[in-house]
């Protein structure tokens, strides 16, 4: 299938609405004020769009394919017209040769300018021989590239922590592009696919502020990666009240139940797909009825396989959960406040009987025995 037949539907112009939300978007997901919204619009508006380099090494595109395939289009568009892509093999009309001295040319023309984004992970057995593009291995290329570069954001999973290719037994040796590039900050936006909201904010970040944004110690974006999924997921007060589906397609899973005892990794997951959701059209895995597999973590492969058993460490709330428990407490808080007024009055009884003893005659006491 042609290109030009397949992108026929997409409106190639980005609208003033699109812009100004896609930078309102981005502006609330990097936690801005309102305030700063005219900032990310200025850097934006920008004519002097930085020059990237985008790589793409073991994967299957898939983060291309949703950044610029999205129902709504205008984040790709407007990603796209913030950056000057000066080298992408999937978009970009050059192949072969062509496209290989594009590579070279820009490196030279930018060298230590542009920003280098790398998609896919990077081989390292035998030699790189599993992953090749022009005849040059995939770590010879990015070992040319990114040391020329100004930064580097590594793109997805496989980029970011190996992916899928690293799973056990690992038979090319794949890991991301931290393990092989030292010395150059590297922004990592996992996930398979990530949100193109958390790249988008990244690249807005480094217009507006001429920095990259913080990071976690796995050097992802905080503002994008700071928090578990668990934490922010629509269905985490069913968790709370000891609410589940125990099986997919039961009345708890009808209900919207809680997703974790079939299998969710929300609660060892750190990722915005809560707050940000994808494709603007308000939902997300957990919303539509399917755990989080986990994929913006290391080894998520391995480690949150199988996806639909239940991750062993998390602490359920015990009982019925929480309104259950917090009533059982109540009750037990109300009874023991009861004994405790029972033992008050006895002891108040006990002392005015006391008093009244004291205070009679000796006569009137000989009279009583």
């Amino acid at each position: 299938m042609s290109r030009n037949l397949h992108l026929a539907d997409i409106d190639p112009r980005l609208t003033r609405r699109g812009f100004l939300k896609g930078c309102v978007m981005a502006a609330a997901a990097l936690g801005l004020s309102d305030e700063m919204v005219p900032h990310l619009v200025e850097a934006a508006s920008s004519p002097q769009r930085p020059p990237v380099v985008w790589l793409h090494f073991q994967e299957c595109t898939g983060c291309t394919e949703a950044l610029l395939r999205a129902s709504h289009p205008d984040i790709g568009r407007l990603i796209l017209n913030l950056i000057s892509l000066d080298y992408h093999e999937t978009v970009m009309a050059a192949a072969g040769k062509q496209a290989e001295d594009v590579l070279d040319e820009t490196i030279k023309k930018y060298d230590g300018k542009f920003i280098c984004v790398v998609e896919g992970g990077i081989p390292t057995k035998d030699g790189g021989v599993y992953c090749k593009i022009g005849g040059r291995t995939a770590i010879s290329i990015l070992k040319d590239v990114a040391p020329r570069s100004a930064a580097i954001i590594a793109i997805g999973t496989c980029a970011t922590f190996g992916g899928i290719q690293a799973a056990s037994p690992n038979p090319t040796g794949a890991v991301g592009v931290r393990d092989i590039i030292h010395g150059k900050p590297i922004i990592n936006i996992s996930g398979c696919p990530p949100n193109p909201i958390s790249f988008l904010g990244t690249v807005l970040n480094f217009l507006t502020f001429k920095r990259l944004p913080a990071t976690d110690q796995l050097g992802r974006p905080l503002f994008a990666y700071g928090r578990k999924i668990h934490d922010q997921c629509e269905r985490r007060a069913h968790f709370d009240e000891g609410r589940y589906a125990e099986h997919f397609g039961d009345d708890g899973h009808l209900e919207g139940y809680c997703l974790y005892k079939v299998g969710c990794k929300g609660p060892e997951t750190f990722s915005n797909c809560p707050a940000v959701r994808f494709n603007d059209v308000e939902v997300w895995p957990v919303s539509a009825g399917h755990g989080c597999v986990g994929c913006t973590e290391p080894r998520f492969w391995d480690t949150m396989t199988p996806f639909y058993e239940r991750l062993p460490n998390v602490k359920i709330p015990a009982g019925k959960g929480a309104v259950i428990g917090a009533e059982s407490a109540g009750k037990k808080i109300l009874g023991v406040t009861a004994a405790a007024i029972g033992i008050h009055a006895a002891v108040g009884i006990g002392k005015k009987l006391a008093k009244a003893k004291a205070a009679q005659k000796p006569e009137d006491i000989k009279k009583e025995r």
